[in-house]
């Protein structure tokens, strides 16, 4: 019998639909959206294709944050370049930060590595300046909100359901923000950095209203939840 020759069928971020073959033999492995079918790994779900080392998954569209001009997200330092950094913002395409939308002074960059203003693992919080036809993402951080988030702990919540976390003129988060005592920042792209006295308190809270946002009652019920405590 020949064996079948391991070849990768499709680029990196391409559209597939359920049952499409991405890659065929055995020297590639199915992540999360895909399956092996005897010598092909094929999709599970319609989606972009993501492709890491030996590994090819599939990110639903479904509930996926698209990024859009003006937005504030929070993204992961993945890694440098000479004057620019990529991030991770939860979603299909990786953001660009460059130097001169992250510092605000001059940078010789003969005598100063990147990395003392950001580094591969920071977690920033940073507003979307521009999205290419492409999908090439641009941020700055060129807004007095934006910053290195340090410390406290992320949650990853339905990017869909932030206005529903927020609230009408940000009664329902600014409810969990007193009642313990935390400071919380909220991605546009589901992203929730927290830090401050409750923390498990605020997360409990945060990942009840991304599970029940659609019931009715559902300020009452996270007000008695904050009530009642840990």
């Amino acid at each position: 019998m020949n064996e079948v020759k391991s070849e990768i069928l499709v680029s990196e971020r391409q559209f597939v639909i359920p049952g499409e073959t991405l890659a065929t033999g055995l020297d590639f492995l199915p992540s999360s959206g895909c399956f092996r079918e005897d010598n092909e790994i094929k999709a599970k779900l319609m989606g972009l294709t993501k492709i890491k080392e030996r590994f090819v998954g599939v990110i639903p569209l479904a509930g996926v944050y698209i990024p859009k001009q003006g937005d504030g997200v929070i993204g992961l330092v993945e890694d440098m370049q000479t004057t620019i950094w990529i991030l991770d913002i939860n979603s299909p395409y990786d953001a660009i930060l460059t130097l001169g939308e992250a510092v605000g002074e001059y940078v010789d960059l003969t005598k100063t590595d990147i990395s003392v203003y950001y580094d591969i693992g920071d977690l920033i919080y940073a507003k979307v300046l521009n999205v290419s036809k492409s999908k090439q993402i641009s941020l700055t951080m060129n807004d007095y909100r934006s910053r290195k988030l340090i410390g406290g702990r992320i949650l990853k919540i339905t990017p869909s359901k932030v206005p529903r976390l927020i609230g009408k003129e940000g009664s329902m988060i600014e409810l969990i923000k007193k009642s313990t005592k935390c400071q919380i920042i909220v991605g546009q792209n589901g992203i929730v950095w927290l830090k401050g006295e409750k923390e498990a308190l605020a997360s409990k809270a945060i990942l009840t209203i991304d599970a029940e946002s659609h019931i009715v009652g559902l300020t009452d019920k996270i007000s008695q939840l904050l009530e009642q405590g840990e």
